[in-house]
């Protein structure tokens, strides 16, 4: 099937991180841990573009009343450590029970921004989720309230995650080779959509 995962044996240069088995478990526990977090209801706002399967997904399992809104910032910069908004809320988040949904926190310095652009939105409460958390490259602090997956210090693949705008739609997830990317973006098109 087309966007499933390879055997945990993945060819070379592939290491499956999650099937798609593995991610439906995970999130239905983040689905379960903001029910029980949130009992009247949340608003998630998700970060444009990598979070949208998470998003969908996590949506879907939880049983409390649930609004979305969406947001998109810049690409991070490494070399000036900045981001931006490109797309705002269309709702007002003031004295709302808010919880920010992100697809992967490393650096820690995009999370920095929109919290800090959140907080000053003046909601109830705000809170985090991430399906993949990369401590290994944290450069500073943050506070992660949910976490799906602790992922090592590789570059991640599928499941919204993608490598110019490739892989976004597996079902699963892949740490790669990103030089090995960079110099042949279509070396896994094969290998994982068969």
């Amino acid at each position: 099937m087309p966007g499933s995962p390879p055997q945990r044996g993945a060819p070379a240069g592939l290491e499956v991180l999650a099937t798609a088995e593995e991610l439906r478990e995970i999130v239905a526990r983040l689905g379960a841990e903001l029910d029980a977090a949130h009992p009247e209801g949340v608003l998630l706002v998700g970060v444009l573009k990598g979070s949208v399967c998470f998003l969908a997904d996590l949506m879907r399992r939880m049983t409390v009343p649930v609004e979305v809104d969406l947001l998109a910032i810049s690409p991070y910069r490494p070399d000036s450590g900045r981001v931006r908004l490109v797309k705002d809320l269309e709702r007002d988040i003031a004295g709302r029970a808010v919880v920010l949904v992100e697809d992967l926190v490393d650096t820690g310095l995009t999370l920095t921004y929109l919290r800090r652009e959140l907080e000053g939105r003046g909601p109830a409460s705000l809170a985090v989720v991430t399906l993949l958390d990369k401590p290994a490259r944290r450069l500073v602090p943050v506070t992660i309230d949910h976490v799906g997956l602790s992922v090592p210090d590789r570059f991640v693949i599928g499941y919204g995650l993608d490598f110019a705008g490739r892989y976004r739609n597996l079902d699963g997830l892949w740490a790669v080779d990103e030089l090995a990317l960079a110099a042949e973006p279509d070396r896994h098109l094969l290998d994982l959509y068969g």
